[in-house]
């Protein structure tokens, strides 16, 4: 449990802890977001490793990273405004629509596709 801690940074370049061993004023992006703070641009204060879980195929346990950053010089999270919600929307509808046959979707066209599965030929068989 203690393997990756090393508040002084000596070892890893930035002060590290494991999981559940940070110190309070500290926290990651996610929490910071639930919090309605954002990190405004301030670089990353500490970090936490751990292991996580075993790849079958190569047998090893892969070491994790979350970066945490200083809550008091986090900013509040800019609010959405008309245009930037016309931004996301646009975003969101070029994902949704097929480059080949042109046609807007109610989901995300796959980008392991690369196009609608409609136009790549993966037409599934109606059940009658």
């Amino acid at each position: 449990m203690t393997r990756f801690y090393d508040p002084g940074g000596e070892e890893h370049g930035i002060p590290t802890y494991s999981k559940r061993l940070a110190p309070e004023g500290l926290a990651t992006r996610r929490q910071l977001r639930a919090r309605g703070l954002r990190p405004a641009g301030q670089d990353v204060a500490a970090q936490i490793l751990w292991r996580g879980r075993r790849d079958p195929r190569t047998r090893t346990r892969p070491v994790r990273v979350a970066y945490l950053y200083r809550i008091d010089l986090a900013a509040p999270v800019r609010p959405m405004t008309p245009g930037r919600w016309r931004a996301v929307g646009a975003m969101m509808r070029a994902r949704r629509t097929c480059p080949d046959c042109q046609v807007t979707y109610d989901y995300v066209i796959p980008t392991s596709l690369g196009c609608c599965p409609g136009c790549a030929g993966y037409l599934v068989a109606s059940a009658a």
